[in-house]
């Protein structure tokens, strides 16, 4: 089961909606798993010391996204799919890429000097 306890909540974006981006971290960096139980709504509530109904908003929105399913009389589970994994991994690094690109052209760096810059660094990494 994920561990929600890790979940650092903040003021600059609804609880409910970073319950959500969680459980798609968790899904990208592969610590969660397809069918892995999620806690109950009343559980994660808990957990977190939150208002249940926070946490019904965000089973809800992930439900609709469809990382979420919950069959009738039984606990929610993580899900996904191939399509579902590439939204997923677009929404997380998109917004990453495109801060970079940012600060990179508030640098005054080029395309060509950002190219070097990353490849240079993508080798380091394998050392």
């Amino acid at each position: 089961m994920l561990d929600f306890t890790k979940l650092e909540l903040n003021t600059a974006e609804p609880v409910y909606v970073q319950i959500v981006s969680f459980v798609k971290r968790q899904i990208f960096t592969g610590m969660a798993e397809k069918g892995e139980s999620l806690p109950s709504r009343r559980e994660l509530a808990a957990i977190l010391k939150i208002n249940p109904n926070t946490v019904q908003k965000a089973f809800r929105l992930m439900e609709e996204e469809g990382i979420v399913v919950t069959p009738p009389n039984a606990v929610s589970a993580i899900y996904w799919d191939d399509v579902i994994f590439a939204k997923i991994q677009k929404e997380l690094t998109a917004g990453l890429v495109a801060e970079f690109v940012v600060h990179a052209k508030e640098n005054g760096l080029t395309l060509e000097a950002v190219t070097e810059l990353l490849k240079e660094e993508w080798a380091r990494g394998d050392e």
